[in-house]
């Protein structure tokens, strides 16, 4: 019977061992953690965005690096089977907008819970608090060396470790070392889906203010790299939340000096809030600017603002001048920020980067380099954008390396 070993409990570990669990084979899922999918928990705020129901070529729009790699992983194990998998375990789903699907309980738990059961109905073991150090390739097989000395033969693995993101998780690089060991080329790694760090430190008086329904703008060089509606969140060193971590995935390769840009009205057009604007200034005649304008905007940010637009906020709506007026519409319409980093590594979704598609069959995720090894997951060197894209990605080329696993 062939032995087969998987590296990592995560989504694209389970969903392999699940595949490559057949009557001839014996599959063996090692993770160093308490307890699968650990990194799950936290994927969609805590409710878990299983994957998206875009077609195909809506999914690869949403692929920067090496789409095409992934074209025949998803021929095999796409978006509707994960929901048929997942939804045949007892758990119903739900799509919300963008096409992200959620299990309708919004608990993360319950996905894990459908995948380990799916993973153990097929036949296939899991052994936690199991961490592996090292894999060696024998002219018989595998070396499989694990913390605290002993040592397991088999004659497959199955990389699915991850990347270095949160590294809390278990994701910390192990993948790579091991891929390096056995001659691989591992791309640079960097954060992506990350907060990003600003060179402007207003924004520390604003941490934790939430802004809905605001348009993002990035903007690199004289490229607009990304520009999308939806939400966002001021933290202490900058900016976070969905828009944020979508704009960052176009920029992790190089995101320090890529200029930001808040449209608060994005519904409104120049003309349209200038009218807006008189008319609250004509509703709070004699009242001061950081009065007036109270509401257009979250209170917090009224002083950040007319600082930003040259106002003297305690200027009254009486003095207030025309080329004043276009100074405060055209803030409004682009609140500017500098990025002068991401977030660490550590604080990312995802990490971009990882072991070289150029070795690794596309088809069957085995290594070009050594026979009988395989990868699946965020440690390849593909990544997506939010939306349940990347947890697609780990199923699909989970279910691949899985399948070609199990080959006699």
């Amino acid at each position: 019977m062939k032995r087969i070993a998987v590296i990592g409990a995560g989504p694209a570990g389970m969903i392999a061992a699940a595949f490559a669990k057949t009557e001839d084979t014996s599959v063996t899922v090692f993770d160093g953690n308490e307890k699968a999918g650990k990194k799950l928990y936290l994927t969609g705020k805590g409710r878990c965005n299983i994957t998206n129901i875009a077609d195909r070529d809506e999914f690869m729009r949403n692929i920067p690096r090496n789409p095409r790699f992934l074209y025949s992983a998803f021929d095999g194990f796409f978006n509707n089977d994960i929901i048929d998998v997942i939804e045949s375990e007892g758990v119903p789903t739900k799509v919300e907008r963008g096409g992200r699907v959620f299990p309708q309980s919004d608990k993360s738990s319950d996905v894990i819970k459908a995948l380990l059961r799916f993973m153990t109905k097929k036949g296939a073991k899991l052994r936690l608090d199991s961490r592996v150090t090292g894999v060696e390739k024998m002219d018989d097989g595998f070396f499989v060396a694990l913390a605290g000395g002993c040592v397991e033969r088999f004659d497959a693995v199955i990389i699915a470790t991850g990347g270095r993101s949160y590294p809390s998780t278990g994701s910390t690089g192990d993948g790579y070392a091991f891929a390096r060991g056995f001659g691989h080329t591992v791309t640079d790694t960097a954060p992506s889906l990350v907060s990003l760090v600003t060179e402007e430190n207003w924004t520390a008086e604003l941490a934790g203010l939430s802004l809905k329904n605001v348009t993002l703008t990035a903007v690199r060089g004289k490229k607009q790299v990304y520009s999308e509606l939806g939400e966002m969140l001021f933290t202490h060193t900058g900016v976070s939340g969905p828009l944020v971590l979508s704009a960052s995935a176009r920029i992790a390769d190089d995101p320090a000096g890529t200029k930001l840009f808040i449209d608060m009205k994005p519904a409104l057009d120049d003309q349209t809030l200038d009218s807006r604007i008189l008319r609250d200034l004509e509703a709070n005649k004699h009242k001061q600017m950081k009065n007036a304008i109270m509401g257009l905007l979250p209170s917090r940010m009224v002083p950040i603002v007319l600082l930003i637009a040259g106002i003297d906020p305690e200027k009254t709506t009486d003095s207030f001048t025309k080329a004043e007026r276009r100074s405060l519409v055209s803030t409004l319409k682009a609140i500017p920020l500098t990025v002068a980093s991401a977030a660490p590594i550590e604080e990312a979704i995802i990490t971009r980067g990882g072991v070289s598609v150029r070795e690794i069959d596309p088809g069957t995720m085995e290594s070009k380099l050594v026979q009988g090894l395989y990868f699946a997951g965020e440690v390849i060197d593909v990544d997506a954008y939010t939306g349940g894209f990347n947890l697609q990605i780990a199923y699909s080329t989970g279910a691949a390396a899985g399948r070609a696993a199990a080959e006699p």
